[in-house]
């Protein structure tokens, strides 16, 4: 009688499996189109608040998620540093302060902000300006010592090195370790000037860019190009290609300089304009233990960044995120592998045990990291059944509103009804959230797509979101 039972709950439920494993006629077509195999997609769709999924194909297969990765990582994060978690940059001495002359070296200690800014920067000096310190005697200071020495280097991912997203972390990540230049035509000398904020005092840029007449296409930047080269103390960077009048102003953000020269062209520049001077030069330690704290800025919280980090996709943040969750668990300096212990031991506490995981850096911003589908809709399910479900979700792009989903599915039934994060990278499109129907019902839904031909899956990945907003079958 047992084994009967067995048998028809098998008989009953082979119908459903075979079912969830059919895609939806406009998706398989779609990714026909694109010369996308079925081999190559990994595809779960599930209410948010039930268990049994509504289409899988793939689900298990191992993959590269690329910036979904974020997901894990700032659940991770939130719940184990809080959403209320924020990282403070302090100033330090233990030299004496007589009239405005700090009698030996000033030290800035870092905690890994991810989000230490320009203008947060400029407070954190104006603070030590209001303390009375004017003149610095010694040295300048860098107590980076919070993270282990990575050795990063910023053309390994894809030989790109200033662009802004393959910058490494560091314990005194400053303003994205990015110079912020505003590109502006003037047609009545028919050049192009050029605005740059921060301007390191190391840093000199000579601008050799023409100015001409055509359209501006939306990959105007990639008609520009920027050299940098180092000489003794200095670096230069060079700007040339040609840019369209009809683009107007545009910025175009690029990461250079080593993280210790850049802080220090940034310090000087703001000190200087504060009206300090610094006697000494720049230099890596450790803040002394007789030392007293003279200044402070603290970060925003953790809810507001990872904001940042899923809208926008920022890499550098949640590799700056993923180590601190290693240094607040006393791993001290933290490397990528204490990181990824705390995370698997959080895993390990919610049942959520993946093994197929590969952590690297915890942004997506690799050629190794992996996961299922089936596992990344497992822990979407988890973070709708979590405290922190509100800051997560509100953290994701909505479709055709904002973030990296802004542009995507303008006009269409599911525009402002899916809260999705995106990846991108050579060979790798996906996209994971949830999608609330017309039916009113919340549905968890993952498209990872590893292909050569990656970057043709947007109309598949749609198709299926449409798919699920409509109800499915």
């Amino acid at each position: 009688m047992k084994f009967l039972r067995h048998l028809l709950f098998a008989l009953a439920v082979m119908p459903l499996i075979a079912h969830a494993e059919r895609l939806p006629a406009t998706v398989a077509n779609a990714l026909k189109a694109a010369g996308i195999p079925r081999s190559a997609v990994g595809i779960v769709v599930q209410d948010a608040s039930g268990v049994s999924p509504r289409l899988t194909f793939n689900a298990d297969r191992a993959m590269n998620p690329a910036s979904t990765m974020k997901l894990l990582t700032t659940f991770a994060g939130l719940e184990l540093l809080g959403p209320a978690f924020t990282w403070k940059t302090t100033a330090w001495s233990d030299a004496p302060l007589d009239d405005g002359v700090l009698a030996g070296d000033l030290y800035l200690r870092g905690s890994a902000d991810p989000k230490l800014t320009f203008e947060q920067f400029w407070l954190l000096l104006r603070d030590l300006r209001a303390r009375g310190v004017r003149d610095v005697a010694g040295d300048l200071v860098l107590d980076r010592s919070l993270l282990a020495p990575f050795g990063h280097d910023p053309a390994a991912f894809d030989e790109k090195p200033l662009r802004p997203y393959n910058v490494g972390p560091d314990a005194l990540l400053l303003n994205f370790k990015t110079v912020r230049l505003t590109l502006v035509p003037d047609v009545a000398t028919q050049s192009v000037r050029v605005l740059a904020e921060p301007e390191p005092t190391n840093l000199d840029v000579v601008n050799l860019m023409s100015l001409d007449s055509n359209g501006c296409p939306e990959s105007w930047r990639e008609n520009l190009h920027a050299d940098l080269t180092q000489k003794d103390k200095r670096w230069r960077l060079v700007l040339t290609g040609v840019y369209p009048a009809s683009c107007e102003e545009k910025a175009w953000r690029i990461g250079l300089m080593a993280h210790d020269e850049y802080v220090r062209g940034v310090f000087e520049q703001l000190w200087t304009e504060l009206g300090g001077t610094l006697k000494g030069g720049v230099r890596d330690g450790v803040v002394p233990e007789t030392a007293r704290q003279l200044a402070t800025i603290e970060s925003q919280t953790l809810a507001e960044m990872v904001r940042d980090i899923n809208k926008y996709s920022n890499n550098v943040m949640a590799r700056q995120l993923f180590l601190t969750m290693g240094a607040e668990a006393g791993h001290r300096p933290v490397r990528n592998e204490d990181a990824d212990a705390v995370v698997r031991a959080w895993l390990d506490e919610h049942d959520l045990h993946f093994p197929e995981l590969v952590l690297d850096n915890g942004s997506g911003l690799s050629r190794n990291e992996r996961i299922s589908a089936h596992n990344l809709a497992r822990l979407l399910a988890a973070i709708w059944n979590s405290a922190v479900m509100p800051e997560l979700v509100s953290s994701l792009p909505l479709s055709a509103v904002d973030g990296t989903m802004k542009k995507r599915l303008n006009g269409n039934g599911v525009a402002g009804q899916a809260h999705l994060k995106t990846g991108t990278l050579d060979g790798v499109k996906t996209i994971a959230g949830y999608v609330l129907d017309r039916k009113g019902r919340r549905q968890i839904v993952v498209f990872l797509v590893n292909h050569p031909n990656a970057r043709n899956a947007q109309a598949a990945q749609d198709a299926l979101l449409d798919w699920v907003y409509e109800g499915g079958p």
